[in-house]
């Protein structure tokens, strides 16, 4: 089920508002996929960019919102396929995955992102010691990622259209 593609308060504390924001571009993502075959969620429709798929696209958000907000921020280990090998882009190979496990393998993924946001002053500053991006504050990582997933519905929705014709805004 699609979680609700509601904006947030227009006045409210700052954290609800990026949180807000966040969790609604985080909807769009999944209201793209609404209806999706697996087959179509991993047609390939931009011939430069084989991996730009629905599945790969929702995968990749998965294990960019690990690594921002559980590797950058908490300082966990540096484990997922973007940290494997020498693969670029192995975040977005979905190869045997069904499209209902990658949603909710991102829904999961979000709530965890979410608990650490609340538990946290938007000010502290990230723990990993191997990234220079880890010097950025909690802030910057959740603006950081409205702009990523924004970016990606954007794609998500170019894709789906060029897929089967669906179209719409929010």
């Amino acid at each position: 089920m699609t979680p609700p593609r509601d904006r947030p308060p227009y006045v409210a504390d700052e954290r609800t508002q990026l949180v807000g924001w966040l969790d609604m571009q985080r909807s769009i993502i999944h209201w793209k996929c609404e209806g999706l075959s697996d087959a179509d969620a991993r047609r390939s429709v931009l011939p430069a960019s084989p991996l730009m798929t629905m599945a790969g696209v929702v995968s990749h958000l998965r294990w960019t919102e690990h690594c921002w907000f559980e590797v950058l921020f908490l300082g966990r280990p540096a484990e997922g396929p973007q940290f494997e090998g020498e693969q670029e882009d192995a975040d977005m190979m979905v190869e045997g995955i069904p499209l209902a496990q990658l949603l909710e393998d991102y829904d999961r993924q979000c709530a965890v992102s979410n608990e650490i946001i609340a538990a946290h002053s938007l000010d502290d500053v990230g723990r990993h010691p191997d990234f220079r991006a880890a010097a950025a504050t909690l802030r910057w990582m959740v603006i950081h990622m409205v702009e990523e997933t924004a970016r990606h519905a954007g794609h998500v929705d170019a894709i789906r259209e060029l897929l089967d014709g669906e179209k719409g805004y929010y």
